[in-house]
């Protein structure tokens, strides 16, 4: 079971049927990504790859999504080695969404500057309302994006990601969704009903074969061309050896409905 008060009040994990759903729980401050927040992903992430949910839906109460780091916080701490632990966080944060077996979403409303446009950077997929708006404005403040940057830069081309880096302005949701930092604008009254309808799709799918292709898809982006077909092969055999493909496809081929699927 996934218990929401284990990660609050940092976070809110949550969980309907197959759907789990991480919610950033500091919206009084536009939920930045304090060492406290990170941590409480960290484990409520753990718990969902853990746990039979199929999709992990990351959200954020108030009218923000995320703004980032603690800038107050980070002041506070100066040192260095302070610092450094807190990038390293988040960095293994932000991996851990691609090594999740489950397909994670972004719920975005309002902004998610910085780290927050980084986190939905590193979501399998991103929606995001018609008052949605991105920007990796550290330049800013004397203090340039360059985590942020790994993750955008797997998204956008980059000559884009650069302008975002060195100016710092803001991306409407239709500039994001024409750059391929998100999947789909869509009006705010309906973006809850939009996602429950793709998650519940993806939740339907065979889970084996999602976790098997999930993995597959961020080893073989980062790989020569050679390799990437070597991964890509061997996981389509392995694939095609677990009793939910030999059955997907007898009942495609026997024009049946499709099996209910091992989990």
């Amino acid at each position: 079971m996934l218990e929401t008060a284990q990660f609050a009040p940092q976070v809110l994990l949550t969980r309907a049927g197959f759907i789990a759903t991480l919610t950033l729980n500091r919206p009084a401050q536009f939920n930045p990504l304090s060492f406290a927040m990170l941590n409480a992903m960290k484990d409520a992430i753990n718990a969902v790859s853990k746990s039979d949910a199929r999709v992990l839906i990351i959200a954020a109460e108030g009218k923000n999504f995320c703004s980032g780091h603690d800038l107050k916080e980070m002041r506070a701490n100066p040192s260095q080695a302070w610092q450094e632990r807190l990038f390293s966080l988040c960095s293994e944060v932000m991996m851990s969404l691609t090594q999740l077996p489950q397909p994670t979403i972004a719920r975005v409303q309002g902004i998610a500057t910085a780290a927050g446009c980084q986190l939905v950077s590193m979501c399998d997929l991103a929606l995001a309302g018609e008052d949605a708006r991105f920007a990796t404005p550290g330049v800013n403040l004397g203090l340039f994006c360059s985590t942020p940057a790994v993750g955008v830069s797997r998204n956008i081309s980059r000559k884009r990601v650069m302008e975002l880096l060195l100016i710092g302005d803001f991306l409407s949701a239709g500039q994001a969704l024409e750059y391929g930092l998100i999947n789909r604008v869509i009006p705010a009254a309906q973006l809850d009903a939009e996602i429950e309808i793709i998650a519940q799709k993806i939740a339907q799918k065979s889970p084996t074969t999602i976790r098997a292709g999930k993995a597959l898809f961020y080893k073989q982006i980062e790989a020569a061309m050679g390799d990437a077909y070597a991964l890509a092969s061997d996981t389509m055999a392995c694939n095609m050896q677990t009793e939910d493909a030999r059955s997907g496809i007898d009942a495609f081929l026997g024009k049946q409905p499709m099996p209910h699927w091992k989990d």
